[in-house]
């Protein structure tokens, strides 16, 4: 049976939920690399995230991408012992951090409170907001 717009709203209000697109990150040999779409190409494509050498990837599909990541790192690793250089690190395990004179005071007393030292204390603390980050 047809249905009659005759009678119909002109306009209709719909509750708006803010979707939100989270990006795949992708580990191999100690390297991480953020997955996107593009969807005018219709790829997959990627770059590791935390070295100054550019490392980029493509692919059709999840698992197309995802070995195309590890091929690079391996290539990476390859050219780079080719070479006779070292390749980058992706992390030192030191994170320069700079703040205020009162918000470094805080620190120190709120470590000097859970009995650690600075490092220890922001260690934890830092270490605990990463992970309710990658859960939320």
């Amino acid at each position: 049976m047809p249905h009659n717009f005759t009678n119909s709203p002109k306009s209709v209000v719909v509750p708006f939920r803010r979707s939100t697109t989270e990006a795949t990150m992708l580990t191999y040999k100690g390297y991480t690399a953020k997955l996107e779409v593009d969807s005018e190409k219709d790829i997959l494509f990627g770059r590791v995230l935390d070295i100054k050498d550019v490392i980029t990837f493509q692919g059709k599909t999840v698992e197309e991408a995802r070995q195309a990541f590890y091929d690079s790192v391996d290539d990476y690793l390859e050219f780079c012992e080719e070479l006779g250089e070292t390749p980058e690190k992706p992390f030192s395990g030191k994170l320069p951090f700079r703040t205020t004179p009162e918000q470094h005071r805080q620190i120190f007393l709120a470590a000097t409170k859970a009995g650690k030292s600075i490092n220890a204390w922001m260690e934890e603390v830092l270490a605990d907001a990463a992970h309710r980050g990658f859960q939320n």
